[in-house]
């Protein structure tokens, strides 16, 4: 089962900020060019979207509706009962990461290439994951704003101007200029992915450092660490489950039930921590360690599913090939 290199990296930046954390004039410093980051990072996602592929997935809208329902309706009501686990399991502070963790939109990346070993529709995996970050960077805040309150942070009508500057307004700035950059963007979309994952890594390390300086950490014990893992897991195996047999029931065929496995019950790390920073602040770094805990155990477990169904077709003599693709599980989530 793989361990994701980016988590590696996200690992060692919690270190980092550990270690020496950002203070005083630094952290200012850090503070401003997290924030320049952020915005490049959702101004090159608004680049890279097709909107020509995006307007031609519009037809499978079933499948599309159906992630969507996943992902931001069945996913946070599991959230929200998971309130009930507070004070047994979980402190209110791992609590509120855990509710921000189910209202972030899917993966792309990852689950195209889930898809793909699995031999599902990606095409479908394609439009799915990009429809769900697209409606993710307006739904996610308000939904935030909305089941969170005044505990996710100070949640506030200016908060969601700033996620409205510092992410829609970026985004669609690439979507406008995507005809005269795009073909830019393509080519050297290997420097480009580790710039943005770069900006990740920046956004951590501000964000665990003010946690640092804040003093957090102090809230977080062990055992709570395990209660964590222990209802992430559920969290994992009831969207897993639901998607696969929730599809069937509505009479997908195999290939689109894989693109909605893999599209349904996942979330992206990429798109949540930004979001976390802005709207969290000093509290962000508790905030984000639920989703970063569910990414690795997301990668884990979805790659030993795609290799099963990978084998579950070869005996199959209505699935065709796999589709190749160049996207990878290690991709930071998006």
């Amino acid at each position: 089962m793989p361990v994701d290199p980016y988590i590696l990296l996200l690992l060692g930046t919690v270190g980092l900020a550990a270690l020496l954390p950002a203070r005083g004039t630094g952290a200012d410093v850090a503070s401003g060019a997290s924030t320049a980051a952020i915005a490049f990072l959702f101004f090159l996602y608004g680049a890279r979207l097709s909107t020509r592929e995006a307007m031609d997935g519009l037809r499978h809208w079933r499948l599309h509706v159906t992630v969507l329902a996943c992902t931001f309706v069945v996913f946070p009501l599991l959230g929200l009962a998971s309130r009930g686990l507070v004070p047994v399991l979980l402190t209110d502070p791992l609590y509120q990461g855990l509710l921000f963790l189910t209202l972030v939109p899917s993966t792309i990346q990852s689950s195209i290439a889930f898809t793909s070993i699995a031999r599902g529709n990606v095409p479908a995996a394609i439009c799915a994951g990009s429809f769900s970050s697209l409606v993710g960077i307006v739904a996610t805040p308000l939904l935030a704003a909305a089941l969170l309150g005044g505990d996710g942070g100070g949640f506030s009508a200016d908060s969601l101007v700033e996620i409205v500057l510092q992410l829609l307004v970026p985004f669609v700035a690439g979507q406008v200029l995507r005809r005269w950059i795009g073909g830019f963007v393509t080519r050297h979309k290997k420097v480009l992915g580790l710039v943005d994952r770069g900006s990740i890594l920046l956004v951590v390390y501000t964000a665990f450092s003010e946690g640092m300086v804040e003093g957090v950490w102090h809230q977080v014990s062990p055992v709570r660490l395990a209660g964590l893992l222990a209802v992430e897991a559920v969290l994992l195996a009831v969207m897993l489950l639901l998607t696969w047999y929730g599809a069937k029931a509505l009479r997908f065929d195999r290939a689109d039930r894989v693109a909605i496995q893999f599209a349904g019950s996942k979330k992206s790390l990429a798109a949540g921590l930004p979001m976390a920073s802005v709207l969290f602040g000093a509290q962000a770094s508790l905030a984000v360690l639920p989703l970063m805990l569910f990414h690795q155990m997301q990668l884990m477990v979805c790659a030993v599913i795609a290799k099963r169904r990978s084998h579950d077709a070869q005996t199959d003599p209505d699935v065709g090939p796999a589709v190749p693709v160049r996207a990878t599980a290690g991709t930071g989530g998006r």
